[in-house]
């Protein structure tokens, strides 16, 4: 295991078990053979909202972002 996962496998440990099983999940799905996602319309419409929203520029402060990493023990 390289020292990288093991530093991100230490923070993991440190959440409540319900978001450890969500970053688990995740693993699982990002080391599996499955086919690509596939996004609902409405998904693609969220991610076509979002990347409109960048291209405006309307993107969260530092501040804002740190506020939520921290609201979640990050």
């Amino acid at each position: 295991m390289t020292k990288l996962l093991e530093q991100a496998i230490a923070r993991v440990r440190a959440l409540p078990s319900e978001m450890q099983d969500d970053f688990a999940l995740v693993l699982l799905e990002l080391t599996t053979d499955a086919e690509a996602y596939v996004l609902t319309a409405d998904e693609q419409a969220d991610l076509d909202q979002a990347d409109a929203e960048i291209g405006r520029g309307e993107l969260a402060s530092d501040t804002e972002v740190r506020s939520v990493w921290r609201k979640h023990g990050l």
